[in-house]
């Protein structure tokens, strides 16, 4: 008797199951819960087994971090640069096409 079930009400409830969700959709839902039942088991081990330290900005010397530092700002500057002369361009256009619809 596993579980404290007895083996009368274990036929029962495998019949009334039966009954509810047919012989078709039986097997599926069994496969389903076997998945279930190993994904919460693998997130439980994942859980327990011990963590790898990840590599923290601190960590990092501090000259390739400010190495690091400067080439973000330079890219930000270059990024920023490129927008301004793409807004510039299009306000141009804009400006040009008003002046054409005016004359």
């Amino acid at each position: 008797m596993p579980f404290g079930i007895h083996p009368l009400t274990l036929v029962v409830v495998v019949v009334v199951a039966l009954l509810v969700f047919g012989p078709k959709r039986l097997p599926e839902m069994g496969s389903a819960i076997g998945k279930s039942i190993q994904q919460f088991k693998q997130g439980m081990s994942e859980l327990n087994a011990p963590k790898e330290k990840p590599v923290e900005a601190e960590e990092v010397k501090p000259a390739e971090a400010k190495k690091v530092e400067e080439m973000d700002i330079d890219a930000l500057e270059r990024e920023i640069a490129a927008r301004k002369a793409a807004l510039n361009a299009q306000e141009t256009a804009s400006s040009a096409v008003d002046a054409d619809k005016k004359n």
